[in-house]
């Protein structure tokens, strides 16, 4: 059956019909586009499903191009430690959590961050000991790259204080007696996650299911999600999604970033990028350079202006990382490396030189801290700059203490990367970040909190509407080479919407975008989702 959105104010981002009332989809494409007269008298015959856009604002469908959908699910479920303001007030939540478990369950959550506490002090193991004595527990800092633990957690996960850590990961100890603060760095957390119990498929459907349809909800007609180490591993992380996505018609289309653990599972399973088709797809496979800003973890080319004698962690020496690309590269799969850290990225892109492009794009996902050098490194037709805007509103002003002045000023240099040709595609990391897009576009157009007064942090990165908006619409097709398939809205592509209820292009103050509500997600010209 065709379908006509009508009366509409639709926006293609193709400049050569850049604005129209009515576009025509059938069988999941666009076929025709041009005025509410035009299209009806043309297309508007019997059988005709005529949908009425009420004057709308319509953009091509909002794609997320790097995050974690299944962790968001999960976390709706534990302790959401999001913007808890202080040390007590963490404590206070974790001792709330433990009133209403049964004996021998974990606490498990996420979220908490000390940047914003008053005197930033992560607390003590003896604290959470406190808190939650008889119960094991497990808190990722909102990056997930430190994490808290009680003694009980590493109790039962046999810890020892000559045990190996994996590499990249540190016990941070208490210099005085040696024995752990309860704070673990990168991958010394997986002494403790092992010991977690696994959550069951039902469990795990039942989470991925709950944040795709919040995906939808927020006008998310496509994601780029990694997920394998949240869901049981590749397979059954296609599974979920192939029953979600493509026998259930739940969530938006998905493009599945598999962790390097599970390549020799995927290509076991036959499988591939680009296997699948255009709602669900195997995606690059993902890895890890370095650590983050927050925990002092993403590695720099030179020390931290707050930490003199550290410089980070690198996950992989650099003969591994060749290594591991060359493996990668025997079967023609394009890589996704979290690179923040200059040297990290200086590091990932010494090794991938040496290698021939696959056929879909490798993308640097974060690329948070750079120079001239680098944006000229990643400005070619085979690499795409993975980027996340809300990163800027949430770090500054604290990236400036980190950094110190120089670095920090060159650090989400969106502006100076579209400048240099590099494409870029837009994401929210979430559940680092929050899944809305429009909180996305909003820091990559302003820079800086809600409500603050000033021109934004390094106004000078600060994107037009139109170029934020691009990074999530035409940029993550760009990721997935779809550019042919989707990210503008013209003849022949996919029909993937969304609508708005306010007209970003003309507001006189960016921040309309936080009031700013998706109407309609329309994924291959049917309605997904429609508000209230």
């Amino acid at each position: 059956m065709k379908t006509i959105y009508t009366n509409g104010n639709i926006y293609t981002m193709n400049p050569d019909e850049p604005v129209v009332q009515s576009i025509v989809a059938q069988d999941g494409r666009i076929v025709d586009m041009g005025t509410n007269e035009n299209m009806n008298l043309q297309w508007g015959r019997n059988e005709t499903n005529i949908i009425d856009l009420e004057g709308k604002t319509v953009i091509p469908g909002l794609i997320d191009s790097h995050l974690h959908i299944s962790s968001v699910g999960i976390n709706s479920q534990e302790l959401d430690l999001t913007g808890v303001e202080s040390k007590d007030a963490l404590l206070k939540a974790i001792k709330e959590k433990a009133i209403s478990l049964q004996p021998g369950e974990w606490i498990l959550g996420r979220g908490w961050d000390e940047n914003i506490f008053p005197d930033k002090q992560i607390p003590t193991i003896q604290e959470l000991d406190h808190v939650a004595p008889f119960f094991p527990l497990f808190l990722p800092r909102i990056c997930g790259h430190a994490s808290l633990a009680n003694s009980r957690a590493f109790t039962l996960s046999g810890y020892r204080s000559e045990m190996t850590i994996p590499y990249g990961g540190t016990v941070v100890l208490d210099p005085s007696t040696k024995r752990p603060t309860g704070l673990l760095l990168e991958t010394a957390s997986t002494i403790i996650t092992s010991h977690i119990p696994k959550k069951t498929y039902s469990q795990l459907k039942h989470a991925l299911k709950t944040a795709l349809h919040d995906a939808v909800s927020l006008g998310l007609t496509g994601i780029h999600t990694n997920d394998p180490n949240y869901l049981g591993g590749a397979f059954q992380t296609y599974k979920l999604f192939d029953e979600l996505v493509n026998k259930e018609g739940i969530g938006p289309r998905s493009n599945l970033l598999i962790d390097y653990d599970y390549l020799e599972e995927l290509i076991a399973l036959g499988m591939y990028a680009g296997y699948g088709n255009n709602k669900v797809m195997i995606g690059a496979i993902k890895l890890f350079a370095d650590g983050a800003l927050g925990g002092r973890t993403a590695l720099l080319s030179r020390p931290y202006e707050d930490a003199p004698n550290n410089s980070g962690n690198a996950m992989y020496e650099n003969e591994e990382l060749y290594h591991i690309f060359k493996d990668i590269r025997k079967y023609d799969m394009p890589v996704a490396v979290h690179t923040i850290g200059d040297q990290a990225l200086i590091n990932v892109l010494d090794s991938l030189d040496q290698f021939q492009p696959a056929k879909i794009r490798d993308r640097l996902i974060h690329v948070s801290v750079l120079n001239e050098e680098l944006i000229s490194r990643l400005k070619t037709p085979h690499r795409i700059a993975d980027v996340q805007p809300k990163f800027v509103s949430s770090d500054y002003p604290w990236i400036t203490e980190r950094l110190g002045e120089e670095r920090a000023n060159f650090s989400y240099p969106f502006k100076k990367l579209l400048q240099a040709g590099v494409w870029c595609a837009g994401g929210s990391d979430a559940p680092i970040e929050p899944l809305d897009p429009l909180l996305g576009i909003h820091a990559a157009v302003t820079r800086k909190k809600s409500g603050e007064t000033h021109n934004g942090y390094n106004e000078q990165e600060r994107l037009s509407m139109y170029e934020a908006i691009q990074l999530f619409t035409l940029g993550g097709a760009y990721a997935t080479n779809e550019e042919k398939e989707k990210g503008t809205l013209e003849r022949g592509k996919l029909c993937d919407m969304t609508v708005l209820s306010q007209n970003p292009f003309i507001m006189e103050d960016a921040d309309e975008l936080l009031n700013t509500n998706a109407e309609m997600t329309v994924i291959g010209g049917e309605l997904k989702y429609r508000r209230g």
